[in-house]
Protein backbone atom coordinates (compact mmCIF):
# COMPACT_ATOMS: atom_id res chain seq x y z
CA UNK A 1 0.00 0.00 0.00
CA UNK A 2 1.58 3.04 -0.60
CA UNK A 3 0.67 6.05 1.93
CA UNK A 4 1.21 9.50 1.36
CA UNK A 5 0.17 10.26 5.01
CA UNK A 6 -0.22 8.54 8.23
CA UNK A 7 -2.14 10.22 10.71
CA UNK A 8 -2.23 8.91 14.56
CA UNK A 9 -5.51 9.38 16.78
CA UNK A 10 -6.17 8.37 20.79
CA UNK A 11 -6.03 9.42 23.40
CA UNK A 12 -3.21 11.28 25.69
CA UNK A 13 -0.73 8.44 27.04
CA UNK A 14 -1.57 5.91 24.34
CA UNK A 15 2.03 6.16 22.43
CA UNK A 16 1.56 8.19 19.47
CA UNK A 17 4.22 10.32 19.61
CA UNK A 18 6.33 7.28 20.50
CA UNK A 19 4.91 5.05 17.94
CA UNK A 20 4.66 8.04 15.16
CA UNK A 21 8.43 8.61 15.43
CA UNK A 22 8.94 5.06 14.74
CA UNK A 23 6.70 4.32 11.74
CA UNK A 24 8.30 7.39 10.10
CA UNK A 25 11.70 5.97 10.48
CA UNK A 26 10.12 2.47 9.15
CA UNK A 27 8.66 4.21 6.43
CA UNK A 28 11.02 6.75 5.41
CA UNK A 29 8.14 9.62 6.08
CA UNK A 30 8.80 12.89 7.76
CA UNK A 31 7.21 12.78 11.90
CA UNK A 32 5.52 16.03 13.18
CA UNK A 33 3.36 16.00 16.33
CA UNK A 34 0.63 18.39 16.84
CA UNK A 35 0.99 19.73 20.14
CA UNK A 36 4.91 20.33 19.32
CA UNK A 37 4.31 22.21 16.25
CA UNK A 38 1.37 24.43 18.60
CA UNK A 39 3.77 24.98 20.74
CA UNK A 40 6.84 25.84 18.76
CA UNK A 41 4.35 28.23 16.40
CA UNK A 42 3.17 29.69 19.77
CA UNK A 43 6.46 29.74 21.39
CA UNK A 44 4.31 28.90 24.64
CA UNK A 45 3.28 25.18 26.13
CA UNK A 46 0.17 23.43 25.75
CA UNK A 47 -0.20 23.83 29.48
CA UNK A 48 0.19 27.65 29.24
CA UNK A 49 -1.88 27.90 26.24
CA UNK A 50 -5.05 26.23 28.65
CA UNK A 51 -4.23 28.15 31.43
CA UNK A 52 -4.42 31.22 29.18
CA UNK A 53 -7.00 31.13 26.65
CA UNK A 54 -9.37 27.74 27.52
CA UNK A 55 -9.85 24.67 26.11
CA UNK A 56 -11.73 26.73 23.46
CA UNK A 57 -8.47 28.94 22.29
CA UNK A 58 -6.03 25.75 22.53
CA UNK A 59 -9.03 23.92 20.15
CA UNK A 60 -8.89 27.25 17.81
CA UNK A 61 -5.26 26.80 17.63
CA UNK A 62 -5.29 23.54 16.88
CA UNK A 63 -7.78 23.38 13.98
CA UNK A 64 -5.32 25.63 12.65
CA UNK A 65 -2.62 23.64 12.82
CA UNK A 66 -4.29 20.65 11.82
CA UNK A 67 -5.61 22.34 8.81
CA UNK A 68 -1.92 22.97 7.77
CA UNK A 69 -0.32 19.73 8.53
CA UNK A 70 -2.93 17.31 7.08
CA UNK A 71 -2.12 19.10 3.82
CA UNK A 72 1.69 18.42 4.04
CA UNK A 73 2.77 15.01 2.02
CA UNK A 74 4.85 12.13 3.28
CA UNK A 75 4.19 13.00 6.73
CA UNK A 76 3.45 10.45 9.68
CA UNK A 77 1.35 13.00 12.33
CA UNK A 78 0.59 12.58 15.97
CA UNK A 79 -2.34 13.91 17.17
CA UNK A 80 -3.54 15.57 20.41
CA UNK A 81 -5.94 13.32 22.16
CA UNK A 82 -9.53 16.04 21.62
CA UNK A 83 -8.02 16.37 17.88
CA UNK A 84 -11.09 14.49 16.76
CA UNK A 85 -13.81 16.74 18.62
CA UNK A 86 -13.75 19.28 15.99
CA UNK A 87 -15.97 18.46 12.62
CA UNK A 88 -13.21 19.95 10.19
CA UNK A 89 -10.46 18.00 12.34
CA UNK A 90 -11.81 14.93 11.26
CA UNK A 91 -12.61 15.57 7.57
CA UNK A 92 -9.15 17.11 7.05
CA UNK A 93 -7.93 13.46 8.79
CA UNK A 94 -10.10 11.20 7.17
CA UNK A 95 -9.75 12.53 3.59
CA UNK A 96 -5.97 13.67 3.40
CA UNK A 97 -4.66 10.58 4.83
CA UNK A 98 -4.83 6.89 6.30
CA UNK A 99 -6.09 7.22 10.31
CA UNK A 100 -4.82 5.10 12.91
CA UNK A 101 -6.24 4.78 15.94
CA UNK A 102 -3.65 3.50 18.35
CA UNK A 103 -6.29 2.32 21.71
CA UNK A 104 -5.66 1.11 24.87
CA UNK A 105 -7.89 0.42 28.28
CA UNK A 106 -8.33 3.30 30.99
CA UNK A 107 -6.42 1.74 33.71
CA UNK A 108 -3.40 1.61 30.97
CA UNK A 109 -3.77 4.90 30.00
CA UNK A 110 -3.70 6.00 33.71
CA UNK A 111 -0.28 3.73 34.78
CA UNK A 112 1.44 5.50 31.70
CA UNK A 113 0.32 9.21 32.50
CA UNK A 114 0.63 8.84 36.61
CA UNK A 115 4.13 10.50 36.07
CA UNK A 116 3.06 13.18 33.80
CA UNK A 117 0.53 14.65 35.71
CA UNK A 118 1.94 18.22 35.67
CA UNK A 119 2.06 18.30 31.82
CA UNK A 120 -1.76 16.83 31.14
CA UNK A 121 -4.40 20.45 31.72
CA UNK A 122 -7.62 18.47 31.47
CA UNK A 123 -6.15 15.57 33.98
CA UNK A 124 -5.84 18.90 36.67
CA UNK A 125 -8.44 17.65 38.71
CA UNK A 126 -9.39 15.52 42.34
CA UNK A 127 -10.14 12.43 40.52
CA UNK A 128 -8.25 12.23 37.14
CA UNK A 129 -9.35 8.22 36.70
CA UNK A 130 -12.85 9.56 36.77
CA UNK A 131 -11.93 12.62 34.08
CA UNK A 132 -10.19 10.61 31.94
CA UNK A 133 -13.05 7.75 31.53
CA UNK A 134 -15.19 10.62 30.66
CA UNK A 135 -13.10 12.19 28.15
CA UNK A 136 -13.12 8.23 26.63
CA UNK A 137 -16.58 7.54 26.88
CA UNK A 138 -17.00 10.74 24.63
CA UNK A 139 -13.83 10.59 22.36
CA UNK A 140 -14.14 6.95 21.82
CA UNK A 141 -17.03 7.24 18.78
CA UNK A 142 -15.49 10.09 17.45
CA UNK A 143 -11.82 8.03 17.63
CA UNK A 144 -13.58 4.68 15.27
CA UNK A 145 -15.32 7.52 13.10
CA UNK A 146 -12.04 8.76 11.58
CA UNK A 147 -10.09 5.51 12.14
CA UNK A 148 -9.35 3.42 9.06
CA UNK A 149 -7.83 0.51 11.39
CA UNK A 150 -7.93 0.17 15.29
CA UNK A 151 -4.60 -1.08 16.96
CA UNK A 152 -4.55 -2.05 20.58
CA UNK A 153 -1.78 -0.85 22.50
CA UNK A 154 -2.01 -2.45 26.01
CA UNK A 155 0.16 -5.01 27.24
CA UNK A 156 1.98 -4.57 23.94
CA UNK A 157 6.17 -3.02 24.06
CA UNK A 158 6.05 0.19 21.22
CA UNK A 159 8.15 -2.63 19.15
CA UNK A 160 5.12 -4.61 18.72
CA UNK A 161 3.00 -2.06 18.30
CA UNK A 162 5.26 -0.27 15.49
CA UNK A 163 5.20 -4.45 13.79
CA UNK A 164 1.65 -4.44 13.63
CA UNK A 165 1.17 -1.36 12.29
CA UNK A 166 3.32 -1.86 9.78
CA UNK A 167 2.23 -5.26 8.98
CA UNK A 168 -1.46 -4.08 8.92
CA UNK A 169 -0.12 -1.14 6.36
CA UNK A 170 1.49 -4.41 3.84
CA UNK A 171 -2.11 -5.56 3.99
CA UNK A 172 -4.18 -2.94 3.20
Amino acid sequence: MHISNLFLVGPMGVGKSTIGRQLAQHLDLTFKDSDREIEEHTGASISLIFELEGEAGFRKRERAMISKLTAENRLVLSTGGGVILDPENRTHLKSRGYVIYLHAELEELLSRLAPHRGTRPLLETENPKERLAGILEEREPLYREVADVVVETGGRSIQQVVQKVLKHLKTS
